[in-house]
């Protein structure tokens, strides 16, 4: 038998003959996240799965139609970190004109090379968002590389 390193908690186990392609310990937090992953991939990669769980989702909650009052009614600090997430949201959207998915519309980039910075972001982007300077490169040499010894 061999011994294996488990992909979630990093453990060394034996891995069963049973199963060649073992990659996970038999461990109960180890085999949730397995399945979890397992899920994951299927709703990304299979429309007919993904499609599935949604009406399996929307047929437990037309079965259920008090869940999410009821959960609400039983955990104040959820609807009260809701609700501050929303106010927070809303006040960054008055506050800034976020750049929106169509902004470039009309505004046609040409092929080149270019050189992207990020800039300072301020308190207006949250930390997922870059604000970034799009400087083009004007660049003679037939390497294309803007550290090219030969360039002129």
């Amino acid at each position: 038998m061999s011994n294996k390193i488990c992909a979630c908690c990093g453990l060394s186990f034996e891995k069963r003959p049973q199963v060649p392609n073992q990659t996970y310990c038999s461990l109960p937090a180890c085999q949730q996240a397995r399945r979890q992953r397992w899920q994951r991939d299927k709703m990304q990669t299979d429309p007919d799965y993904r499609d599935n769980q949604s009406r399996n989702q929307r047929a437990w909650l037309d079965r259920h139609p008090e869940y999410w009052r009821n959960y609400r009614e039983a955990n104040p600090e959820y609807v009260d970190r809701n609700k501050s997430r929303q106010r927070s949201k809303h006040d960054l959207q008055q506050k800034v004109d976020l750049a929106k998915m169509d902004v470039s519309q009309g505004m046609a980039l040409r092929p080149g090379l270019y050189r992207i910075e990020q800039i300072s972001s301020g308190d207006a982007a949250s930390s997922e968002a870059w604000i970034v300077e799009i400087t083009p490169l004007n660049i003679d040499c037939p390497c294309k590389k803007d550290v090219c010894k030969d360039r002129t």
